[in-house]
Order: structure tokens, then sequence, then C-alpha cells
């Protein structure tokens, strides 16, 4: 092997230990804002009865990134997540619908108040 060769492969392995240090970092860092958002949503199910969607579909996202860490920094794949590579997109629950609110009823804008 030539010594160019070896000395790009060195300096590759050097710059992917550095990008595995720096997504373990936030690894811990997104790791303590999914706990937040398990606590969030248990604290929502139990006030409300049901899920939030949008604590959902942020929860699902955020499992996911932390999956892409770990794939990354496992050598199971070289693409580098999120800022590199898209946010992923959530995907639909398998557990409970999500509460919902329904819009408010509105009084026709032409009338005017009555008093």
């Amino acid at each position: 092997m030539s010594d160019e060769k070896r000395d790009l492969e060195r300096e590759s392995i050097l710059l992917r230990m550095l990008w595995m240090v720096i997504f373990v970092i936030v690894w811990q860092l997104a790791e303590l804002v999914l706990g937040a958002v398990v606590l969030l949503q248990l604290g929502y199910r139990l006030f409300y009865g049901a899920p939030n969607a949008s604590l959902l579909g942020f929860g699902d996202s955020l499992s996911q990134y932390l999956a892409q860490i770990g794939r990354f920094g496992t050598f199971n794949t070289d693409e580098k997540p999120w800022p590199f590579a898209d946010w992923p997109t959530p995907r639909a629950p398998d557990g409970e619908a999500a509460h919902s609110v329904p819009p408010a009823a509105h009084p026709a804008r032409d009338e005017e108040p009555k008093l």
C-alpha cells in the first residue's frame, strides 16, 4: 500500500473519530430531550386521557435520530445524521390516537353583536 493511500485512510479514520465524539455529545443532549418528551407526554396523557399529537411526532423523529447516531457510531452506515442529512420524518403512531381539540364555533362575521 502506498504511503499516500495510508495517510488518506489515517486522516479519514481520524476525521470519523472526531465526528463520532461530537455525535456522542449530541446523543447525550438528545437523550435528555427525549426524557423530557417522555415525561411531558405522560403528564399530558394523565391529564387529557390521550397523548399529544405534536409530542408523538417529535418523539418519533427524535428516537429515529438517536438510531441514526447509533448506526453511524457503530459503523453500520457512513451517512452522518442531521444536520448532514434530513431530519427524520415522524411515522404514524402504532399506539393510542392523539388527543384532538375540535375547532371552536365562530359566529357569522356579518352579524352584529346582540346587546
